[in-house]
């Protein structure tokens, strides 16, 4: 199989969506561009000596069908099957379904002099070796995008009956097996969950790459939002407009045009993400986790721990509720697909074969193919860099529920705490910047700002002068022995006051500096919160130490509303799920490179404080 070009592929920035499309009512010939180019039309298909932009090895049709829902959506996919492929011979389906996939370009017009179909998973396409391999590949356009009709409904219903429509769709086709597989990244990896969800006969595997597991968590955080909660909405409004290839079929080009006019379907997905109550039905209905419960797809997903964009939050419900075969990549990367390498040629997430064995898993469930390699079900990278295999995720060897105690802060966003941060003389730093929150699901900043220099280390300082300011801390013990951190961290609390919180927990060296590996924010009324925090897989070394912060918004990238009030915390408490390292069971992969720069931009000086609790160790009985 060929290996990814890595100046080609290496900078990988695109929202992806596979999916399936339908056949056209009549007869039309082939349109040929100025330059050129040959047009795929649902009867005349196009290959890449016709159209450099088809793939080579694969012919490309076009076609249309309606989604599934009555509501008169009509989907568009571009389809590309194996040029050699025999008259009434038939293959699997490979599906992608998604916003990305128009012609002029995935996120905004591209620099092409002619039509043709999207090129978002060449490297996928290429990697696998697809079409010799005996597969067809099929990218469907979601409502709204590229050449279907109808109305954006960011993870709802309505894209929902878009997905099943095409499952349906790409089973039923003269050339198809009836055997589909799913394929994405990011809103494509959405959309895989989603199949996943609807539990249909002819989905027989799903591979989704740093999906959003709860749609609410990626714009709001238990009640604060973030920075994007407008600006995704904006992004995903202008992906719809884009104007599309002027030589394209006059029927792509009519749907492409819906929104001009239908501006109500504008207006009405900008509505949906200014919705705040995670409990209203917007929201519930786009709650993948919860869906998940009994599906039982085949089910293959990467999750960076530390990445800034699709976090892993609610990971751990989303696979809890799934009981069919699950396979893993988890680790220490930022955005990116399996298969990515950096600018100086290193693998992303540092682990080999993404192409080898993702082909192998589609094999094993679209053709009984059994795998010539015996696959963990899980490869985890944790903190230290190091890769190890086990049979699911997360493995606990002892759950622990840890007093963190009383403690109260001022919810002012920071304010009291950046006092005395500058030098005599100089201005107290402002306020935290905010990015522009202008972004899609593939398109994030990956890191927030850093924490202003003496931070941490001076509230801590001011707590044990008995101030009371922005936050507060508690210390463990130091470890006596290596232990992990892993699946999702909960705290809970009683609360005197309302306003925000926001938790984060820190990996305290013995030379004081500190990593911040996980943090969550809420809003928060006088009572009783549980929080959960982001899924994580973090390594506390032999002497070092966990601190918590438990306080106001300081930190990160959210739009939160300081209250100003004092918050007396009473009852603290945190729950982990501990794992001992001593037991792992390696398997090949290197560092990946995002977590060296994770670590530069998150370690902090915060030397420990007067211990309150222990973190016990670990070891299998």
């Amino acid at each position: 199989m060929k290996r990814r070009r890595a100046t080609t592929w290496a900078a990988s920035s695109l929202v992806a969506a596979l999916a399936l499309t339908g056949t056209l009512t009549g007869p039309v010939a082939a349109a040929q561009d100025r330059a050129g180019a040959v047009v795929a039309t649902a009867t005349d298909p196009v290959t890449h000596a016709e159209n450099d932009r088809v793939p080579e090895g694969s012919v490309w049709t076009q076609s249309y069908f309606p989604s599934s829902d009555d509501s008169g959506t009509e989907l568009h996919a571009d389809v590309l099957l194996p040029e050699a492929l025999a008259k009434k011979k038939r293959v699997p389906v490979i599906l992608s379904i998604g916003p990305y996939f128009g012609h002029s370009g995935q996120t905004g017009p591209e620099d092409w002099t002619h039509t043709g179909p999207s090129n978002r998973f060449q490297d996928f396409i290429e990697g696998t070796d697809l079409f010799d391999e005996g597969y067809a590949f099929v990218m469907v356009d979601l409502r709204g995008f590229g050449g279907s009709t109808g109305c954006l409904d960011w993870g709802g219903p309505g894209e929902q009956a878009d997905v099943k429509a095409a499952v349906d769709w790409a089973a039923k086709q003269p050339w198809s097996t009836g055997a589909v597989g799913m394929y994405g990244k990011s809103y494509d990896a959405v959309t895989g969950l989603i199949g996943n969800n609807l539990d249909q006969r002819a989905l027989k595997a799903v591979v989704a790459q740093e999906p959003v597991w709860d749609m609410y968590q990626y714009i709001y955080s238990n009640g604060v939002p973030r920075p994007n909660v407008t600006g995704t909405a904006n992004a995903y409004n202008s992906i719809a407009t884009t104007d599309q290839m002027a030589d394209d079929d006059p029927r792509y080009l009519a749907n492409s045009r819906w929104e001009e006019t239908h501006p109500e379907c504008l207006t009405e997905n900008s509505a949906g993400y200014r919705i705040a109550d995670q409990r209203d039905k917007h929201w519930t209905s786009r709650d993948l986790a919860r869906m998940a419960k009994r599906t039982d797809t085949p089910l293959f997903v990467t999750q960076g721990f530390i990445e800034n964009n699709t976090k892993p939050e609610e990971m751990q419900e989303y696979l809890g509720n799934h009981q069919g075969p699950e396979r893993g990549w988890l680790g220490q990367w930022d955005h990116v697909r399996g298969g990515d390498v950096t600018g100086d040629g290193r693998l992303a997430m540092g682990r080999e074969g993404w192409y080898e064995e993702t082909l192998s898993f589609y094999d094993q469930y679209l053709k009984g193919i059994k795998p010539k390699v015996d696959y963990p079900a899980y490869s985890v990278q944790d903190s230290t860099g190091t890769w190890r295999a086990q049979k699911t995720w997360p493995v606990v060897e002892r759950p622990v529920t840890l007093p963190l105690g009383d403690g109260s802060y001022v919810d002012d966003g920071g304010a009291s705490a950046r006092v005395g941060l500058a030098p005599s003389g100089e201005a107290t730093p402002g306020p935290r910047q905010q990015p522009s929150g202008e972004w899609d699901m593939e398109n994030a900043p990956a890191l927030d700002p850093a924490a202003p220099k003496g931070l941490a280390e001076g509230q801590a300082k001011r707590q044990k002068a008995g101030e009371i300011t922005s936050s507060f801390f508690v210390w463990s013990k130091p470890v006596k022995r290596a232990v992990r951190v892993t699946g999702t961290p909960q705290v809970s609390l009683t609360a005197k006051g309302g306003g925000n919180v926001m938790v984060k927990l820190y990996d305290v060296a013995p030379d004081g500096t500190a990593v911040m590996f996980d943090e969550q924010v809420s809003l928060l009324d006088t009572g009783k919160l549980t929080v959960d925090l982001k899924a994580t897989d973090w390594t506390l070394a032999s002497g070092h130490v966990l601190a918590v912060e438990i306080g106001s918004i300081q930190t990160g990238s959210w739009r939160d509303t300081p209250s100003g009030e004092t918050i007396k915390v009473k009852n603290a408490r945190l729950e982990l799920a501990l794992d001992g390292p001593a037991d792992d069971r390696p398997t090949a992969g290197a560092r990946s490179p995002f977590l060296d720069t994770y670590l530069r931009q998150y370690t902090v000086d915060l030397p420990a404080g007067p211990a309150s609790f222990t973190v016990p160790t670990t070891g299998r009985h």
